[in-house]
């Protein structure tokens, strides 16, 4: 299920070591956490965190060293009035960075506000990065899918169909084949942009692959750690079917390439039935390598259709 939110104290513990900060103010509301109405209507991570802007509310200001400077400029009454402005922001915490030593009046108001305040020695562009991709994966909207994922000459290939098709067996050969597995049964898909979804595996089936007869097999133990893959974009959908069903069902030579919507991003697809004597493995191979084509602009059924209507065109006496 989706996070809803996070608390300051979750966040600043998940970055500890990596932005090597310290929690310097706004102790008392270690729970601050960011606004639901933000969450659900950010379009992306860039939305929840960002340089201080009084126009942006409810997401993390970060404080480099400009926005120091202009936090110090005197007046007293004006350093008073910009850092009493941020407060209405109602920013779930502040970060300041660049090696920078908060202003006094800062540290001052996110402890009568009960604002948490971290302090870096990390540069602003760095920490908005890491932060930006930790956020963008956390509220990234995600579903699961049964099949199995691999890696396949480098494109994220999820295998689908119906129970008993043989796709772990499938999955199983195919990284004999040198391919590598990213998860098996269940695959957790998030959207990690407007145009990319994102395939992991559930942490309890890490580098698991069941096959029916033998049971669970340890992919990274038997086969080692080139094997297997932590995660993978999703570019391809290969859907079996039985015999009869794509003969029912499915058009043999389709005119387009066929795509599946998955949280609102079109994923590219490919039918091959299952039959005995039929080379699964090499199909799937042949699929990706065609897709990769397609990728670089190469349509081979356009130039089908080009060659044919050019033979028709052809005067019959030539």
């Amino acid at each position: 299920m989706k996070p809803t939110s996070i608390s300051a104290e979750a966040l600043f513990e998940a970055h500890r070591s990596t932005l090597r900060w310290e929690w310097v103010a706004g102790h008392g509301h270690p729970e601050r956490r960011f606004d639901d109405a933000a969450i659900r209507d950010a379009r992306s991570a860039a939305d929840l965190i960002g340089y201080l802007n009084y126009i942006h509310p409810y997401r993390v200001q970060i404080v480099g060293r400009r926005e120091v400077a202009y936090l110090s400029q005197p007046p007293a009454e004006v350093q008073d009035s910009r850092i009493a402005r941020i407060v209405t922001l109602e920013p779930p915490l502040i970060i300041v960075a660049d090696e920078q030593v908060p202003p006094d009046r800062l540290v001052a108001m996110c402890d009568r506000a009960e604002i948490p305040l971290f302090v870096t020695g990390e540069s602003a562009g760095h920490v908005i990065d890491v932060l930006r991709a930790w956020l963008g994966q956390r509220f990234a909207e995600r579903t699961t899918r049964h099949g199995v994922f691999m890696d396949i000459l480098g494109l994220g290939v999820l295998l689908t169909g119906e129970s008993g098709l043989g796709k772990s067996e499938l999955g199983l050969e195919l990284i004999s084949r040198g391919h590598g597995l990213v998860a098996d049964d269940a695959v957790d898909l998030y959207r990690v942009s407007q145009t990319a979804l994102e395939g992991r595996c559930p942490e309890l089936l890490m580098n698991l692959l069941e096959v029916r007869g033998i049971g669970l097999l340890d992919i990274k133990a038997i086969f080692g750690e080139t094997a297997v893959r932590r995660k993978m974009r999703l570019h391809l959908m290969v859907h079996l079917v039985r015999k009869e069903t794509m003969e029912r069902d499915f058009e043999r030579l389709p005119y387009e390439p066929l795509r599946e919507d998955i949280l609102g991003v079109p994923v590219r697809k490919v039918i091959i039935a299952v039959d005995a004597g039929r080379n699964l493995a090499v199909l799937v191979e042949a699929a990706v390598r065609n897709t990769v084509l397609q990728l670089r602009g190469i349509d081979t059924y356009g130039e089908f259709v080009r060659r044919h209507q050019a033979a028709m065109d052809k005067p019959l006496d030539e």
